[in-house]
Formats: C-alpha cells, sequence, structure tokens
C-alpha cells in the first residue's frame, strides 16, 4: 500500500501579478521541482491553517488565503499526494526561502517555462491561461 499525503499550496501573488514559485532542494523529497510553496496538513488544520502555518516556517512571512485553484490528486513512485492550492497574498514580510535551493517571482507568461513537479501542474496550468 502506497502512503498518503494531503498537502497545500500557495498561489502568492504580488502587485505586479507575478506568481512567487520556490525551487525544491537537493535534500528534500522531489529535488530539484519547482512548486507553490506550502506542505503537510496536520490533524487538527484547516488546508487555510496549514497554508499560513507552512509559510511562516518556510519563507518567514504572513499571508492571506483566499480562493481554492485546484485540487489534484497524483501517484508519485513511493506516494500518493493530494494536492490543493489555494490564492493567497503576502500580509506581513517578504518570503525568505529557509529550506528552499531558490524562489522567484515569475509571470503567467514564464510560469510554464519552469519545471514543476508533477502535482503542481494542474494548477500551473490554470494560472497561466488566466488574464
Amino acid at each position: 500500500m502506497k502512503k498518503s499525503v494531503h498537502v497545500v499550496g500557495a498561489i502568492i501573488e504580488n502587485e505586479q501579478n507575478e506568481i512567487f514559485c520556490a525551487l525544491r532542494s537537493p535534500e528534500m523529497s522531489l529535488p530539484n521541482y519547482w512548486e507553490f510553496p506550502g506542505g503537510k496538513i496536520e490533524a487538527d488544520e484547516t488546508p487555510e491553517q496549514a497554508l499560513q502555518r507552512e509559510i511562516k516556517e518556510e519563507f518567514n512571512c504572513s499571508i492571506e488565503v483566499g480562493e481554492k485553484v485546484e485540487d489534484t490528486t497524483y501517484e508519485y513512485e513511493k506516494v500518493i499526494v493530494r494536492l490543493e492550492t489555494y490564492k493567497a497574498k503576502l500580509v506581513d514580510g517578504q518570503p525568505i526561502a529557509l529550506e528552499h535551493a531558490e524562489t522567484k517571482w515569475v509571470s503567467r507568461d514564464e510560469i510554464c517555462e519552469l519545471d514543476f513537479a508533477p502535482a503542481d501542474i494542474p494548477a500551473v496550468e490554470k494560472i497561466a491561461n488566466e488574464k
């Protein structure tokens, strides 16, 4: 039986309509893939609470979580991941990568050029097609 994990990702957008993307470090699972930052939902959390906590822990900033964008289940080699992505806005601070290899703000035109983790791709495509 493969283990299942339920994770959340934040599509954080700035005033220039750029999206915040993070590159997973070589030490992480799924290394060297880009992703929307986030993480696992703990037992007593809503997806929104989990996102706020994870962004605070990994990027030392605060977000306000908005509408849900996508809910994708993807089967990797060792694990089944259910990823819920939400739009978000920064409310305090600027994201600083504490665990990721690299981060950048990208436009919707550029976002499809990054090598995203497979579970993130449906949300990437949805966001890229928004105007």
